[in-house]
């Protein structure tokens, strides 16, 4: 018989009353947020990293699975989360960030969102030439025959790190456990799904939002953040990240990234009075009132 998948949700209770849901990428699992939330933590939030459905197991889980499953696994994490703390806000990483601006879309109570490393399309410096093919993948990448095949990420597997391409490259697992090294190609096609609806509710969603990308992000080009932008209809911050590639949330500029989300939040000031000089911006909407 074959084990249940493990729920590997975690909780971290903070002080302040606003609350961060910490949404993982596709394929991905909830560890994989903690270097940006242990950030957020010690600026008071408190943490809620869910675990996606069909994820943390193998590839035929997660193609039992579609967007709206992975939306509606979020939107529980939410009713839930939302009943522990005063303020929700939520964060993620590619699929988890497409899938917070769904909760935003949905519930207007959320205070704010940080999107990072936003897909719309695979076409990042580093991708094999199939990802590129989006209108064919569109067509027929979940037809039987075909959405079960799956390829593996190239080097130097979304960081810039060369210690966590490493661990990545020899033992994903045992960076972020429960995360699957192979992208099915039906969840290629749920990805694309999923990214297209967010851009058709994007004009709709008035929390603020906070854009976090990686100059040189080898899976999604600058681009798709001015994208997400642009069909955004309330106040957005776009900030690209100079010494990260896509999994900036885990790369070498976690902790910046936490402290900009942070900030965008409004969390508690930050022990140290010190910090580095920001980013590149770039501002669109009326700033949050």
């Amino acid at each position: 018989m074959k084990a249940p998948i493990k729920d590997r949700s975690f909780r971290i209770r903070g002080d302040s009353g606003k609350g961060v849901m910490l949404i993982h990428g596709l394929t991905g699992a909830p560890q994989e947020m903690k270097p940006v939330g242990r950030v957020l933590h010690k600026r008071g939030f408190s943490l809620y990293g869910p675990m996606l459905a069909g994820h943390g197991g193998t590839e035929a889980d997660i193609l039992k699975t579609d967007w709206r499953d992975w939306v509606d696994s979020a939107k529980q994490a939410y009713l839930d989360f939302s009943r522990e703390v005063d303020e929700v806000y939520v964060a993620g990483i590619c699929a988890g960030g497409a899938i917070g601006l769904e909760l935003c879309a949905e519930f207007p109570e959320i205070k704010g969102a940080a999107v990072y490393s936003m897909l719309f399309e695979y076409d990042g410096w580093n991708m094999p030439k199939i990802t590129l093919g989006a209108p064919v993948i569109q067509a027929v990448a979940n037809l039987p025959l075909l959405r079960s095949l799956s390829f593996v990420q190239p080097h130097p597997y979304g960081f810039k790190d060369e210690r966590l391409r490493g661990l990545a490259e020899t033992a994903l697992g045992s960076l972020i456990p429960g995360a699957l090294d192979r992208m099915p190609l039906g969840c290629m096609y749920q990805l694309y799904r999923l990214a297209r609806h967010v851009e058709k509710v994007a004009a709709d969603i008035r929390a603020p939002v906070l854009i976090a990308h990686a100059c040189e992000d080898d899976m999604a080009d600058p681009r798709n953040a001015l994208r997400l932008q642009r069909a955004l209809g309330g106040f957005s911050e776009v900030v690209m990240l100079e010494d990260s590639y896509h999994m900036i949330h885990v790369d070498r500029q976690h902790v910046r990234l936490g402290e900009l989300t942070a900030g965008f939040f409004g969390g508690e000031a930050p022990a140290t009075a010190s910090a580095p000089a920001p980013p590149a911006r770039a501002r669109a909407g009326a700033a949050p009132g």
